[in-house]
């Protein structure tokens, strides 16, 4: 099986089990529109957040499969770990949090958490989820955010900056990264990593309109560059890195690459505890051929190294990834004024993750090579530009 098949079945929530009571649950959503005033681009995300939902289900939840609902079933109010009194009780987060936000030069993060009783949610594929007037499906998401400077400043437990979002938006996903049995079934039964990932839409259309702090932004498919995938797990890795990018120009021939996506991220992954050294999955699907660098297939015999570093005014990646019969050199950098500082809570409350850069306005190369034995053949040359992309190692 290729990499590039379909399985929405990993975009149900995963939250049943031991992870209802110690898991998260996200889905990720970047893109890129188009100022009606200005005709300037900029680019934006989205992320559903769930953490914890077996300790405060609500009805809305109809308690999903295998869940099990703690003491305080109905989930009344959001339950945020980083609150005070909530830190000094031990009282692990529980809630649904909405992400969104843009990079540039007003970057910002704008987080709207949610009881377990005011959450919908459809746990099988294709699965929808719902809470007031925020919606996410696999075809279409909408929502709203809005906070105040002093807002944000007095509760510094939301993790994020003011600002105004607003979205309603079509998606299309093209292209899927799937890892293989890495998030199969079974290791997904025996809790295995900390850590999984699936991307259903490494190369994604969104369409409709976005508004960023009363300016409207038209997302139109073919220019949106769009990404969407999911992570779950109980904890998160360290380092933490992800590439990715749609907006692909073959140096060769000076065109755009239209039927292309290149999707890396990874860290040190932990399988039963026990973490493996430095590893990344990667992907290239260029122009209808798959490249991939995936670990855990073991008879690729894939070798990575990368390189991640932060210099005064940008952050830079550095990945080499070989297999049995493809080359891959990737190198990105964006500006440090262009990104974001992103927040999250693990399942158990901590902020390990303090300095975890997170962009979507990045610009490199990539050179693909196709192997032959001892012979290297050069397949692209490629300008990649609008690329997402995430550097962070805990903070101690």
């Amino acid at each position: 099986m290729g990499f590039s098949q379909s399985d929405i079945t990993r975009d149900a929530c995963m939250l049943t089990g031991r992870l209802a009571e110690k898991g998260y649950d996200w889905w990720w959503h970047s893109f890129t529109g188009k100022s009606k005033k200005t005709g300037r681009e900029k680019s934006f995300f989205i992320e559903f957040y769930l953490c914890n939902p077996g300790l405060h289900c609500g009805p809305g939840l109809h308690c999903g499969p295998g869940l099990h609902c703690g003491p305080e079933k109905g989930g009344r109010k959001p339950v945020l770990g980083q609150l005070p009194e909530n830190k000094k009780a031990g009282k692990a987060p529980s809630y649904l949090m909405v992400k969104a936000g843009t990079w540039g030069e007003d970057a910002a993060q704008l987080h709207r958490f949610f009881a377990w009783q005011d959450v919908a949610m459809d746990w099988k594929a294709p699965f929808a989820l719902a809470a007031e007037d925020c919606y996410l499906s696999e075809t279409a998401t909408k929502g709203r955010i809005s906070l105040t400077e002093e807002d944000a400043a007095a509760h510094p437990e939301y993790m994020c900056q003011a600002g105004r979002m607003s979205w309603n938006l079509k998606i299309r996903k093209k292209i899927p990264f799937n890892v293989g049995y890495g998030a199969g079934k079974l290791l997904r039964a025996l809790h295995a990593f900390e850590m999984y990932w699936h991307a259903e839409g490494m190369k994604t259309e969104y369409s409709g309109i976005v508004r960023w702090n009363g300016e409207e932004y038209e997302v139109i498919p073919e220019k949106s560059y769009g990404y969407g995938d999911k992570n779950w797990g109980t904890d998160f890795t360290s380092p933490w890195v992800w590439l990715s990018s749609s907006h692909l120009v073959s140096r060769f021939t000076g065109h755009a690459l239209k039927n292309s996506a290149f999707d890396i991220g990874g860290g040190r992954p932990r399988i039963f505890g026990l973490p493996l050294n430095r590893k990344l999955l990667g992907a290239f699907y260029y122009e209808g051929q798959e490249y991939e660098f995936n670990f855990s297939k073991f008879w690729d015999l894939v070798r990575t190294k990368f390189d991640c570093r932060e210099t005064k005014d940008e952050v830079i990646w550095r990945v080499r990834q070989e297999s049995r019969t493809a080359l891959m050199h990737t190198e990105i950098r964006c500006r440090k004024k262009d990104m974001l500082l992103m927040n999250y809570e693990a399942p158990d409350g901590s902020r390990r993750h303090r300095r975890l850069w997170n962009g979507g306005t990045g610009t490199g190369r990539i050179r693909l090579y196709k192997k032959e034995g001892i012979y290297r053949t050069l397949v692209d040359d490629v300008y990649v530009k609008n690329a997402g992309c995430e550097y962070g190692e805990y903070c101690d």
